[in-house]
Formats: C-alpha cells, sequence, structure tokens
C-alpha cells in the first residue's frame, strides 16, 4: 500500500516508474527475520543506476544471505526531489519502501567524480548529517566502494569507511561485522577499528593530513592501529565467484538496458591515460564454459533478448572464439543478439564480426584515442593505422556504414598537428570506404568523432602531468572542427568545465570538503548533467574558500611528492608509474603485460605471476 505523499508525488512528477520498485527480480524479505539490511546507493537517476553491473553483482551476493536484505535507493530528478522536500518525505529504498535512516548500513559506489554532490544531496534528503564526526551509534554506517576511492579524499570526512578493490568478498565480511556489532553492541569506533582490519577497508577519521605551507602534503598518519598503507582487496581466481544469473529488470528503460556477463577483469594494455587498467589490475578471466552458462541462465532469467560481453578489453579473452561458438548454439534460436562493446582495433576479425552480427548488427565504435602514431605511443595505445585501415575495411565488407571514434585532447606532449591528425583520421576512414570494392551498395558512409577532455587521474603514469586549462582545450576543440572538410564527418566533444572540476576532485584533498557541502548548498548537483552544471556557482565557491583549483587540476606533480592518494594502494608501484611516466615522454611503448611482465608490482596481489609466459595460451 502506497504512502498517500508519495502517491501526490508520483502524480506530479515526469518519470513516475523510477520511485515505484515492484521489477522483476526484485528480492522482498520480511523485516523482523532480518539481521543486517544494507541500502545501496546509486548516486545518479535510476536509468543510469540500472545499468551498472557492479550493483547487480552485489545485490545478489548480500541477498543470498536469508538473515541479510540489500535494498536500492537512486538519486531522484530534479522534479521528484523537490517533491520530496515540499511533502517532507526522506529519501527510501526501492523495495521496502523505508528511509535510509531504518538501515544498518548505506552504502555508496563512487563511479564518477562530478557525482559527489548527489551524495551530499541523497544524505540530505534522507536526514542524515553530512559529516562522519557528527553521527554516532544512533545512525547507519555510511561507507563507499568503487573506482573514485582510489583518491575520495575531498569527500572522505563524509563517510565512515571507504572500500578499496574488490566487493564480491570485501563486502560480506563489512556486512558480518556489522551484523556481530550490532548484536554485541559495540560503540561505533569499536566497529571502526574491525573494518579496518578487512583488506581494503580504509576508515578516513584514522588518518591525520598534514600540509606544508605551499599546499602540498606534509604527511599522512594513521592512528588506531590502523595501517599505514590500505591495500586493495582482490578476487584472485575470477572462477571461484559465481556470475550474477537473475537480474532485477528495470521498469524504466536504463541507460544500457541489456543483459551483461563481465568476462574478464582488469586489462592487460597498458594504456598511460586509462585509470580502470590500473586499478583493475592484474587482468584475470573466467573460463568460456562457466560465461556460456551464466550468460544462457541470465537470458532465460530476465527475457533480455541481447547480451553485452564486458570488460575493458574484450577481445583480450584468450577464449573468446570459444565462448562465441558455445554461445551462438543457443542465442540464434532464443533471438538474442551478442555485443562486444570494448572492441580493440588491433585484434577487430572477420570471424568476431561473423559471430556478433547474426541476430542483430550495431554500429561500430573502436578508441583510437590519438590522431598521430607518435601520440598514439605516448599514450601507449600501442595501435598503428595500418591496423585501422584493416579493421575498417573489414566492417564494410561486413556492411557497415557507420563508425565512430573515440579520442582525447589535452593529452601529455599534443601539439596542433596532433589534434589536425585526429580530423585527418576520419578523413581517411570516410576515402577507405569510397575505395572499397566490396562496400554496401548505394549507401554512404558516417564517421563519428568523439572527442573527450583528457582528466589526468590518480595510480596512471599521467597523475603527474597538469591538465591543459580550459582555454588551452577550447583553442584546441575550435582547431579540430577548422580542420574538418567532409560532411561525411560529424564532431562531437565534450565541455571542458565540467573535465576541469572532474580533474579538481580526482587529484584533491580533504581540504575540499567545505567547498563540496557550500555548493550544494547553494543549488549544485548532477553536475554530470550539462543542464544541471553550474560551472559559476563553483568557481564562486572555490572562491570564497580560498582555494586555486589550478593547485590540483593545472600544476605538475612532483614525481617524488606525497600526494593524497599516496596511503592507498591498488597494487601498481610508484616506481613503476614513474618509470611509464618517462618513457611516454620519450613516446616509447610498453608491451600488453600477457606477452612480457613489466614489473608494475600487481603480481604480488597474487602471490606469483599473474600469467604462464611458458604456455602458449597469451596471444
Amino acid at each position: 500500500m502506497f504512502d498517500p505523499k508519495l502517491k501526490e508525488a508520483l502524480a506530479r512528477v515526469q518519470k513516475p516508474g523510477r520511485y515505484t520498485g515492484g521489477e522483476p527480480g526484485s528480492v522482498y524479505k520480511e523485516k523482523e527475520k532480518v539481521d543486517m539490511r544494507f541500502a545501496f546507493c546509486f548516486p545518479d537517476t535510476y536509468e543510469v543506476g540500472m545499468s551498472f553491473l557492479g550493483e547487480k553483482i552485489l545485490y545478489e551476493i548480500l541477498n543470498q544471505r536469508e538473515n541479510w536484505w540489500c535494498e536500492r535507493a537512486f538519486m531522484p530528478w530534479m522534479d521528484m526531489k523537490a517533491e520530496m522536500e515540499r511533502l517532507e518525505m526522506p529519501l527510501y529504498t526501492l523495495e521496502s519502501k523505508d528511509p535510509l535512516t531504518a538501515f544498518d548500513v548505506v552504502g555508496f559506489t563512487l563511479q564518477y567524480e562530478l557525482s559527489y554532490t548527489n551524495i551530499l544531496a541523497m544524505l540530505d534528503l534522507a536526514g542524515i548529517p553530512f559529516y562522519s564526526k557528527d553521527r554516532d551509534e544512533s545512525w547507519p554506517l555510511i561507507v563507499a566502494g568503487g573506482p573514485c576511492v582510489c583518491n575520495a579524499e575531498p569527500i572522505a570526512d563524509f563517510f565512515d569507511m571507504m572500500m578499496l578493490g574488490e566487493g564480491e568478498i570485501q563486502l560480506p565480511m563489512v556486512c558480518e561485522a556489522v551484523e556481530k556489532a550490532k548484536k554485541e553492541g559495540w560503540s561505533k569506533r569499536e566497529l571502526l577499528r574491525a573494518l579496518a582490519e578487512i583488506e581494503g577497508c580504509y576508515v578516513p577519521s584514522f588518518y591525520n593530513i598534514t600540509y606544508k605551507e605551499d599546499g602540498r602534503i606534509e604527511a599522512i598518519t594513521p592512528t588506531e592501529n590502523a595501517p599505514a598503507v590500505v591495500h586493495k582487496a582482490i578476487i584472485r581466481d575470477m572462477n571461484s565467484q559465481p556470475l550474477p544469473t537473475h537480474f532485477v529488470v528495470p521498469m524504466v528503460g536504463a541507460v544500457h538496458d541489456r543483459a551483461s556477463v563481465e568476462v574478464l577483469r582488469g586489462c592487460v594494455r597498458g594504456c598511460r591515460f586509462c585509470q580502470a587498467g590500473f586499478l583493475y589490475r592484474p587482468m584475470r578471466q573466467r573460463d568460456s564454459a562457466l560465461l556460456d552458462k551464466a550468460a544462457q541462465e541470465l537470458c532465460s532469467n530476465t527475457g533480455y533478448e541481447e547480451i553485452s560481453l564486458t570488460s575493458l578489453s574484450t577481445s583480450d579473452h584468450s577464449q573468446l572464439e570459444d565462448l562465441l561458438d558455445r554461445m551462438d548454439v543457443w542465442a540464434g534460436k532464443e533471438h538474442v543478439s551478442i555485443s562486444l562493446p570494448s572492441l580493440r582495433v588491433d585484434n577487430f576479425s572477420e570471424s568476431l564480426v561473423q559471430k556478433t552480427t547474426k541476430v542483430r548488427k550495431s554500429g561500430l565504435t573502436f578508441a583510437p584515442e590519438a590522431g598521430t602514431q607518435r601520440l598514439r605511443d605516448v599514450i601507449n595505445k600501442n595501435v598503428t593505422w595500418e591496423e585501422i585501415e584493416k579493421t575498417c575495411n573489414i566492417a564494410f565488407r561486413a556492411g557497415y556504414t557507420s563508425v565512430k571514434l573515440y579520442f582525447m585532447m589535452g593529452l601529455p606532449t599534443e601539439t596542433l598537428e596532433d589534434i589536425e591528425g585526429i580530423a585527418q583520421t576520419a578523413q581517411r576512414i570516410v576515402e577507405l570506404f569510397y575505395a572499397n570494392p566490396d562496400k554496401p551498395k548505394g549507401k554512404s558512409v558516417q564517421v563519428t568523432i568523439s572527442v573527450a577532455c583528457f582528466v589526468p587521474k590518480p595510480h596512471t603514469p599521467f597523475q603527474f602531468v597538469p591538465q591543459d586549462t580550459k582555454a588551452q582545450l577550447e583553442e584546441k576543440q575550435q582547431h579540430l572542427l577548422r580542420s574538418v572538410h567532409s560532411r561525411k564527418i560529424n564532431v562531437n566533444y565534450h565541455d571542458s568545465s565540467t573535465s576541469f572540476l572532474e580533474a579538481v576532485f580526482a587529484k584533491g584533498d580533504r581540504r575540499l570538503a567545505p567547498v563540496i557541502l557550500a555548493a550544494y548548498k547553494k543549488g549544485c548537483f548532477f553536475d554530470g548533467w550539462d543542464e544541471c552544471f553550474k560551472y559559476d556557482v563553483w568557481m564562486e565557491t572555490f572562491k570564497e574558500f580560498g582555494i586555486d583549483t589550478a593547485f590540483y587540476a593545472n600544476r605538475f606533480i612532483g614525481l617524488d611528492e606525497l600526494t593524497p592518494w599516496s596511503h592507498l594502494d591498488y597494487g601498481v608501484s610508484h616506481e613503476f608509474l614513474v618509470r611509464e611516466y618517462n618513457k611516454a615522454l620519450g613516446a616509447m611503448t610498453t608491451k600488453p603485460c600477457n606477452r612480457i611482465c613489466s614489473g608494475c608490482g600487481a603480481n604480488k596481489l597474487l602471490g606469483g605471476p599473474c600469467f604462464d609466459y611458458s604456455a602458449n595460451l597469451v596471444h
């Protein structure tokens, strides 16, 4: 039975299906029989959050315990937020409709720096105090996981605990500690001490940060016997971790509304700009037989007619062809199409095209990232024009007429010639289409260039470099537009203002927390959405607090400098990042780590080599 206030609110908002729950696959339990309640909060809209595979994995794992209940909450869109404030309705979970204050643990996933104000908005709507220091035992434990934890110092003061690494084994251990603390009446401090002993659990209040006069960090000092360095949690063998076979199927179309199976974790490529490629090392894959079985069960249980084989680089799976052969046995009969969203230019083949287009043909997307070979070598992309040409010719012969290319601008050592190279790459692909005798008859080609502004990220070899200024990026964007001379080429580029704020948060420290809170109180939330982003309000707020944004975004970080994230270890050594940075300056490449080990340090997480280099399994 709906609360009358909720009924009134739903009648006045644009997409009430975002807030009703009741979707197929939702888990319901009797509250009286549950010992630990967990609210999984995604700090963006329902449609974005319901596309996130991590939530689906953890939802199934936690709810397999009879006495635990994991429920979901999302950031309400502006119309619903206004209604909830007007009607004094606290933020609730979709399953029980209980407010977040009824839960033992409220967990946020940190996928994107520009969702930080949404976290504050969700705490505010729930009536939960923002700062960890202002919450005693009567409040839920506020925790976070996800990639941005690798430097979540700008929002660390709002959280009781953060989790580095992989939640499948770590989160159940956290929940066990919470359940025990609840039954035995521990204080919050006692619980936090116990959590700090779990691999990958970081309690920000147990670390004191001091600063030098010039603003750089002087020292990071642990207290309460907390470890000096927190090491990420890792699943050593991905085959040991079951795949989810039941998804909650969204009522309102999700951004990626399809079944997804994670085929591998990590990446062997070592692209120097890619934070995920370093955070999730080393690469570990699942066996094709396990993946095939899980994919078929998932499609059968959910009714989805598209399944995505997801990872950072799916075509690097050593058994991919075998997996596709297995899936083709049932996918065609059940009208299920297979998509590979992260194909690489250098291992695209006619065989892959044939096996993934039997039911439905989707667009073709590749990411050369840079427009010249020199710059591709600087970023260690390990892709040549010959490989791009071969791939496009295969695609055109197979009937493709549209190609989408992802690039970045503002990369280290970039010149205007590199920007011109982006346009020239697209032009050469247009010419390839018309020169191909096997191209689709009577059709024209469309090449779309999508250009993001490069954001230097922690735990990468480019963490040391300054981001291009807003003026520099805007000049490069205009130069790209001037360099395109064909109507067959579309150019899309990102707003440099949001990328600038992303860089400030990515490399920021705890002095930013009051700024983020003040900006939220001035109406900043949904910062990742162009129509909601208030750049002027952010700049004014930084100024009020005496914060120099260039110190974080546009300053070179010394190779031996103590960073806000120096005490957070994801397995890759600082020495390796410095080596890779120096190689980048010389435009020297590093081979993929399934071909040769470059000594990044991540093998210590597995207790031995990441790959069997004597076997003939790597390619």
